[in-house]
């Protein structure tokens, strides 16, 4: 409209300044100035030279366009409107300023607008500013003279690429940078070699560094001038060549492997398809070196393998292309394509890269980088499978390659899960690549590349937080890594960094095994000629020897060896270092180690901080290891060899403790450390290994220090009790001299107890002292800090002589301790010293161990509470009063149970978490005295105590003994019977606190397992001991067996991933030291069903209260199975719906052998019902299975059973399979049943009648049943059935030759070798191992519900119990692997479509007297039926078989019939009711034919189609796809229409005839499904509308 509007004021007038004044005037819009535009370019095309024209152009330019463009006032209105209309204006202001430059004479316009737009670029200003600078820039550019204006468009080049990739981009200026690189940068490029030259300085500037993050502005400003910077063929000036520059192609690759936005991805991939076209048209060798100038090229052209380079390029194009689908169904054909790429990037001749290796990664980074996790996987496993095929020549980029983004990628943990169908503990399959890949690469690295590379690997290690998984098989990697002197002093510490970085995770399991790992790597790297003993006594203490490095493991023993072989190849420490330390052997070592360590310290501090232990620990296992050493070198066990090594190191330490007891005179630190190392000695001799029984060196060691047990008890009395603890470094000591005195009884109890022996006789004067410390009084003074101190140690060793008396089981004087307890205030808080005392000053003034006061007195009360539990246990029992009893104070003095419970529950508040063990100990024995009389209390202190217990974090020290001691308490067996009896407010709370602990277990794994442990173990202990096996509490707490038989959570996939490595750790075994030194926890959700199930099977059913208490339980778990079949939630394969039935079915089948007949008289109605029911395969399994048991042993329900046969079938549908696949068990059932012949007549009528049924599932079950009938009645010559032999046999036979092209004689033999009707036997295969175990994983339920009996009998808590259920099964079914048939529902049917033909195909053979049925085709039916409508029908077919989506199937459905194909494919002719689909299809359906083809019948019907002269056409992008719109469609097409996630899956892309491909502009990759079908269905309509057209002229 704008042209013609400047050709109609042309006519009307040719004098410019009318004209422009006419336009110029009035208030500017953007059909003002493109008119105006317009009317410029007329009068320039026009070549009319008037002389105003030339001025009234300059006019023009200065006083209204440039002014325009600014939006400043000056003939022009600076409002233009929203951004899209402004953006208009200054496109046509633009064009319309480069006419005027043009047209203007005289002083050279565009030189002084293109000045004054370089300032105002310059100057920054707002970002409709700069923008206006660009298009004046852009504007006039092209018009600048290259001699005269060439310094001018050098500037205004370093000001475009500068703005271009954001160095002088203002703040608000988001698209300037874009404009410019779109518009100011190709208008450059016009302007010849000058500018262009400064343009290609100002990218690749050898002085300015390269900058990943500025890749996306590179490359954008390098697309823009792609044509320019590539030589172009013919071209007489000679630019820029960009594919000599590496700085472009390292810029090319970073686009192509990092770049996060697609765009940025495409224009590298242009950049790169672009240098190889002009690389191939120009024909003339071309090299570009890597960085360094070693190595193959980044870039280069030889015409002499010109097909060569460009197949390489063009399949690694290909690839980079296809992954960006981010699809792995159609990412993974191509991959091989990589594998081509490195077979032509390798010269086999001369072992050497042609390509640089660089570009091969970009592909893999590409893949890391990838947001689909599936794909990440995929380019890992691809990467560390390259040395399986290839033999790649040596490249530091591989190294860096390998270091940098593949570590990067490997710390995901999610790459680590199994593969489908891998068993559990099978192993992560990544990680056994990894581990094969880095033990193939190190092994081709060469020697001198080694050491650098496993150096920055543990590094790498180190530099970033890693989770437990992948930490674990990096480890495991390395310590497959075959020997190599490869690492040296730094390698160590390396190692020790990555050591401390393995502790960060709370999965203790893999943070030992990856300590192990990391160990035995050390082993197989480490270069002994360049690290001393020091080193390797360094690297040890950081293991953690509960953990990972025990006494008697394979690791040990591995280590021992290590250092026999090596002792003297160690290097040895300068003279200076060390602390003088001596290596020459390794007992030198170690003997001066000892030595070193028991020499008094140069402080010699009486009240000092304590050593921190980690010094005493390195010289205890060091010891243990010389020990361990020199025994391996003789070559059988020699006793006094090893006492005199033992002798030889600890003659230092005993000589030390021997004096301990008659020198007073001793300095502390030295008393310190001696003991410290005592004490770490007998920590570590003992051995974790499989061996019950105590090993030489242990007895030994054990022998010799209690040898010093006397003199050291005497120094730990005298320490304990005369006041010589004195500051708050001394409570540490008092720690120390306790556990000591612990470990010494301990010894003694080992070698029996007496009482005259010394290390007995401190414990009457150690109690008597403590009890008369803390009885005295200060008199009215300010206490001191060391009398306070004092009190604190006082309460501590007494609380300790408790738990050691506790210990020995022997009888103590009480005594003075009652009366002390009474004469001191329950939860007394010490009293801080005051800050005057000089004592005290150091407290206030210096930093201490201890934090602060609160803490010790924490610790004060604690040990009180830990006295009082031991007094109401061994002295005091409280029995349970009866209500209205007056409770009489059990204490002297006079405390009664209230007051005490009432002190415990404020102690809760008091104590910090870590410490209220002992209160929980003694509410426990307070609680069942007060509930019958304070129930108001104990219901508080119920809630007190959870409230504790929930806010602890879930750590290994404080949590899990809190939780153990909170069960013990609140589910004791008399509190939960007394509070049975009431039936108060405190059994209602102790239900809810029970339901509470459940639901914690979904968040803390093991929850629920503390609990169930205690209850079974409690009432086992109970039902024995009370009165005929009473079960009580146990029957009024039912419903925590309920939910125990059915516990189990759906793990997330993390979650599952940790359970998958942990199971892998554990069947490692004994390999693996980890699992030796750390019991294991029995923490995961299946210990909570075996837990329950091992004490069902241990009640006595002969037992009237055990076998009422399983009755109930069985009608709950038939109610609750009720209601999950009612239940709305989703129900499939494996939901928590499936497994919770499942564990149902399992217990029902468990508890079976307790019923007995009148019990079953009251279920058999449910369970029958439950056989109706639509359920999971493997629950009809245990259905089934329950009711074959039950019609075996009780006969009498078999009346009942005939009934459920008596349904119509559209009521039973098919679940009456459930019932034929009893009935093929008829043999079993039978076995009891003296008079057979009836029954049997009875079953053959019955799968007769089934056998004629619509349902092609339940006609196989029926054969299946008659069959297995029909054997058992030849068997047993029943005479009443010949009469119907002909028509059976006949029957038979044909089943069993039947023949033809459909599927249903393979579903035939699969049924028939399906396990549950060849191999099971309901009665020989009745175990434990058979339901929990074979079951399960025969029939399709996930490995996480799989229990073995290993895991029945490794659970120790409970007693295993004896019979049936304990033996393994008499059948080869454990052998079996899962099979392809499974019992299905309704809707679902078998493998095989119920379409008319197969139907018509198996009714012959199971109908032998129909042999009349006609076959029909159902398309040609419907077909017909449009016709008679009227309607035009085309021949092509659309097959939307693979579209999920009601909606897209909808919108095809109208298309195709407003286009009139002929039929329209899906996989579910259900889909036509949906609300969706009838929405969009608006009745379409009604006037479409419409076939039902599911996906895993799509190959059998393409192939059918194709016969049928059919070209077959897939809507998908692949590598030889045809362009729609050069494609030719025949008449009898058939299109196949892709998934909306996954596209057309690969085994259907080899049944193609063709690929046809939309083309397409944008950066998205993809069309919605029902559009891109919706455009080639109309393109397929137009050609034949234009063939008929044609024909018809």
């Amino acid at each position: 409209m704008e042209g013609v509007l400047a050709e109609v004021l042309l006519e009307q007038s040719w004098d410019p300044r009318a004209l422009f004044g006419t336009l110029c005037r009035g208030e500017a819009s953007a059909e003002r100035v493109e008119t105006l535009r317009f009317l410029l370019q007329r009068l320039e095309d026009a070549g009319t030279d008037p002389s105003a024209l030339p001025e009234a152009a300059r006019e023009v330019a200065t006083g209204y366009l440039v002014p325009l463009l600014r939006g400043c006032p000056g003939g022009a209105d600076p409002d233009l409107g929203p951004p899209s209309q402004r953006r208009r204006v200054l496109r046509a202001a633009g064009a319309a300023l480069r006419s005027c430059a043009r047209l203007a004479r005289g002083p050279p316009l565009a030189a002084a607008l293109a000045e004054e737009a370089l300032r105002d670029l310059r100057a920054g200003r707002c970002a409709p500013g700069v923008e206006a600078a660009v298009e004046v820039l852009a504007a006039v550019g092209p018009c600048l003279r290259p001699r005269e204006d060439g310094p001018l468009l050098e500037r205004v080049a370093q000001a475009a690429v500068a703005l271009a990739l954001g160095a002088d981009r203002p703040g608000n200026a988001e698209d300037a940078g874009a404009l410019a690189a779109a518009r100011l940068l190709p208008a450059l490029g016009q302007c010849g070699g000058a500018a262009l030259r400064a343009v290609w300085g100002a990218l690749a500037e050898p002085g300015v560094p390269w900058e990943p993050d500025r890749v996306g502005p590179e490359l954008q400003v390098l697309s823009a001038l792609a044509e320019k910077l590539l030589p172009q063929p013919g071209a007489r000036d000679v630019g820029p060549d960009a594919r000599r520059c590496g700085r472009f192609w390292r810029t090319v690759q970073t686009g192509l492997g990092r770049a996060e936005d697609a765009l940025t991805r495409k224009r590298a991939r242009y950049l790169l398809q672009r240098a190889v076209e002009v690389s191939a048209e120009l024909g003339a060798d071309c090299t570009c070196d890597a960085h360094g100038g070693t190595g193959p090229s980044l870039f280069w052209w030889s015409e002499k393998k010109k097909d060569e380079l460009l197949k390489f390029w063009e399949n690694y194009i290909l690839l980079m292309e296809t992954l960006e689908g981010n699809q792995i169904h159609v990412i993974k054909p191509v991959l091989p394509k990589l594998n081509n790429l490195f077979e032509y990037a390798v010269s086999e001749e001369h072992g050497c890269w042609l390509f640089h290796p660089s570009w091969h990664m970009c592909v893999y980074k590409r893949m890391f980088e990838s947001e689909n996790k599936i794909l990440t996987k995929e380019g890992v496993l691809h990467f560390l499978e390259l040395y399986e095929s290839e033999c790649l020549p040596f490249s530091p980029d591989f190294s860096e390659f390998i270091i940098g983004p593949l570590m990067d990628a490997l710390s995901e943990s999610s790459l680590y899960g199994r593969s489908p169908g891998q068993l559990v503990g099978s192993g992560s399959p990544l990680g056994l690549k990894l581990q094969k890949f880095l033990v193939t690469y190190v092994s081709l690295l060469p020697e001198e590349i080694k050491s650098g590379f496993l150096l920055r690997f543990l590094q790498k290690m180190t530099s970033r937080h890693w989770c437990a998984v992948p930490v674990l098989f990096l480890s495991r990697a390395l310590a497959s890594v075959p020997r190599c002197k490869a690492l040296g002093v730094e390698g160590l510490l390396a190692l020790r960094d990555v050591l401390r970085c393995t502790m960060v995770t709370h999965q203790v399991l893999l943070r030992g095994a990856a300590q192990c790992y990391l160990l035995q790597a050390a082993l197989r790297l480490v270069d002994v000629e360049q690290v001393s003993l020091c080193d390797v006594s360094a690297l040890l203490m950081s293991l953690r020897q509960e953990e990972s490095l025990g006494r008697g493991t394979l690791l040990w023993t591995e280590l021992c060896d290590w250092l026999r072989e090596n002792e003297l190849y160690f290097r040895q420490p300068s003279a200076s270092g060390s602390q003088g330390l001596q290596e020459a052997s390794l007992a030198t070592y170690v003997k001066n180690l000892v030595q070193e360590y028991v020499r008094s310290p140069a402080w010699e501090g009486e009240g000092g901080l304590m050593p921190d232990g980690l010094e005493a620990r390195l010289t205890a296992t060091m010891v243990l290891l010389a020990v361990d050493v020199e025994g391996k070198k003789a070559q059988y066990s020699e006793k006094q060899r090893t006492q005199n090594m033992l002798r030889l190191f600890l003659d230092p330490l005993l000589g030390a403790l021997m004096k301990f007891g008659t020198n007073a005179y001793v300095p502390v630190p030295k008393t310190d450390r001696c003991l410290q190392l005592l004490l770490m000695l007998l920590h570590t001799c003992t051995s974790r290994g499989s061996s019950a029984q105590e090993d030489e060196v242990s007895v030994l060691l054990q022998s010799l220090l209690m040898s010093a047990s006397e003199s050291v008890s005497e120094f730990i009395l005298r320490r304990l009790t005369m006041d010589e603890l004195r500051t708050v470094s001394d409570l540490d000591r008092c720690h120390l001299y306790l556990m000591v005195l612990t470990e010494l009884i301990h010894l003694q109890l080992k070698l029996g107890w007496k009482v005259g022996a010394s290390i007995c006789r401190v414990i009457s004067p150690l109690k008597n002292a403590c009890i008369r410390h803390l009885q005295e009084t200060d008199s009215g003074q300010e206490p001191t800090l060391a009398r306070q101190i004092q009190r604190v140690a006082s309460m501590a060793t007494l609380a300790r002589v408790c738990e050691i008396v506790d210990l020995q089981q022997e009888s103590l004087d009480t005594g003075p301790l009652e009366r002390l307890l009474c004469t001191l205030p329950l939860n007394q808080t010490l009293q801080k010293p005051c800050a005057e005392d000089p004592e005290s000053s150091s407290f206030f003034e210096e930093s201490s161990p201890c934090q602060g006061w609160g803490k010790i007195v924490a610790q004060y009360v604690h040990d009180q509470w830990v006295c009082l539990s031991f007094l109401l246990r061994r002295c005091h029992p409280l029995e349970p009063a009866a209500e209205g009893d007056k409770l009489e104070p059990s204490l002297p003095s006079v405390r009664t149970p209230t007051q005490i419970l009432c002190a415990a529950l404020d102690a809760l508040s008091l104590l910090p978490s870590d410490r209220v063990s002992p209160v929980f100990c003694c509410m426990k024995t307070l609680v069942p005295q007060l509930l019958t009389s304070s129930e108001s209390l104990c219901v508080e202190s119920f809630d007190v105590a959870w409230r504790v217990l929930t806010s602890l974090s879930n750590t290994q020290l404080t949590f899990w003994p809190n939780l153990r001691a909170f069960v013990q308490f609140v589910f004791d067996n008399t509190i939960l019977s007394t509070a049975a009896k009431t039936k108060g407010q405190a059994y209602f709370r102790i239900k809810e606190i029970m339901y509470k602990i459940i639901e914690m277990s979904t968040v803390k794994t093991g929850v629920f397992n503390t609990l169930m442990s205690h209850c079974c173990q409690s009432w086992l202990v109970s039902a024995a001991s009370g009165p005929q096996g009473s079960l009580s509490s146990a029957r009024h707490y039912n419903e925590l067996i309920l939910e125990a038989c059915t516990f189990g959570t759906v793990f997330r996939r993390d979650q599952r991933l940790i359970q998958d490595v942990q199971t892998f750790i554990e069947s490692l075994g004994h390999d693996c030291a980890a699992n030796v030194v750390m019991e294991s926890t029995k923490r995961e959700d299946c210990y909570v069903r075996v837990c329950a199930i091992k004490f069902l099977c241990l009640l006595d059913c002969s037992n009237t209260a055990h076998k009422s208490f399983m009755e109930d339980l069985a009608i709950k778990l038939l109610d609750k199975d009720e209601q999950v079949s009612q239940s709305r939630a989703r129900y499939y394969q494996n939901s928590l719906q499936h497994r919770v039935k499942n564990r149902i079915w399992q217990v029902l089948l468990t508890l079976f052998p307790r019923f007995d007949q009148n019990f079953l008289n009251e279920i058999i109605d449910k369970i029958f019902q439950a056989g109706f029911i639509n359920n999971q395969a493997s629950i009809k399994y245990f259905i089934e299975w329950i009711i074959i048991l039950i019609l075996h042993k009780f006969p009498q329900f078999l009346p009942k059973f005939w009934d459920c046969f008596s349904y119509g079938e559209e009521k039973l549908k098919t679940s009456i399979c459930t019932f034929l696949s009893v009935l093929s068990h008829l043999d079993i059932i039978i076995q009891n049943i003296p008079e057979k012949r009836r029954v049997l007549k009875q079953a053959l009528l019955i799968a007769m009648k089934w056998g004629l049924s619509h349902n092609f599932s339940i006609r196989l079950y029926a054969l299946i049943a008659l069959k297995k009938v029909w054997a058992v009645c030849k068997a047993l010559c029943v005479e009443e059935c010949d009469a119907w032999t002909a028509l059976i046999e006949c029957s038979l036979s044909q089943v069993e030759s039947m023949h033809g092209a459909g599927n249903a004689k393979k579903n035939w033999q699969r049924i028939q070798d399906h396990f549950f009707f060849a191999t099971f036997h309901p009665l020989e295969d009745y175990c434990l191992e058979t339901i929990f175990y074979t079951l399960p994983r025969l029939s399709g339920v996930i490995e996480e519900e799989w229990i073995t009996l290993d895991r029945f009998s490794s659970f120790t808590d409970v007693p295993s119990g004896s019979g049936p259920l304990w033996r393994l099964s008499r059948t080869p079914l454990y052998e079996l692997n899962p099979g392809d048939w499974s019992q299905q529902d309704a809707g679902t049917g078998s493998r095989e479509a119920d379409g008319p033909s197969e139907q018509a195909d198996v009714q012959k053979k199971i109908i032998p007297w129909g042999h009349d049925l006609l076959d029909t085709d159902l398309e040609l039916v419907l077909q017909d039926r449009a016709a008679k409508l009227g309607k035009s029908i085309s021949r092509l077919i659309v097959v939307a078989s693979l579209i999920d989506k009601p909606t897209n199937l909808g919108g095809l459905c109208r298309t195709c019939e407003v286009f009139g194909a002929s039929v329209l494919v899906v996989s579910n002719l259900h889909c036509v009711r949906d609300k969706q689909f009838q929405h969009l299809s608006v009745s379409a359906e009604q006037w479409l034919p419409l076939v039902e083809v599911k996906p895993h019948q799509l190959p059998s019907y393409l192939q059918q189609k194709r016969a049928a002269g059919y070209t077959v056409i897939g809507v998908e992008q692949t590598a030889h796809s045809s362009d729609l719109a050069q494609f030719c469609f025949p008449e009898k097409s058939l299109l196949l229409l892709g998934n909306e996630r996954e596209g057309i899956p690969a085994n259907l892309l080899q049944q193609l005839d063709m690929c046809v491909e939309i083309p397409q502009q944008g950066v998205i990759r993809s069309l919605n499904v029902h559009v891109s079908g919706a455009l080639l269905i109309w393109e397929y309509t137009r050609q034949q509308l234009l063939r008929r057209t044609g024909a018809s002229s």
